[in-house]
């Protein structure tokens, strides 16, 4: 389980829209030296296009802590409900663009 650092406590607060939350099914990943981007979409099956939901522009440090939760989230997952298979169809849907 990932360590929060000691510190003060800080209050998040959630605005009721962004509390739904919006599902996406395709991300395009680009990078620059100084910043990651993050392009959250939703594609309809047999359509030509996707829109972009939400974009996350990221410092190098904050993705690679983020990619650290992803990872011990994802064993912790598997470990309570079995193993994530993921089809190679599902596979080619994560893009990942230069810059």
């Amino acid at each position: 389980m990932t360590q929060q650092p000691a510190g003060p406590q800080i209050t998040i607060e959630i605005d009721e829209i962004i509390a739904r939350g919006t599902y996406a099914n395709l991300a395009l990943i680009a990078h620059t030296e100084s910043e990651f981007l993050f392009d959250f979409l939703f594609l309809i099956p047999q359509q030509p296009k996707a829109k972009v939901l939400a974009r996350i522009i990221s410092s190098p440090g904050h993705t690679k802590r983020l990619l650290t939760a992803l990872q011990d989230n994802v064993k912790r997952y598997e470990e309570q409900f079995g193993e994530i298979k993921v089809l190679p169809d599902e596979q080619k849907r994560i893009g990942f663009a230069k810059p």
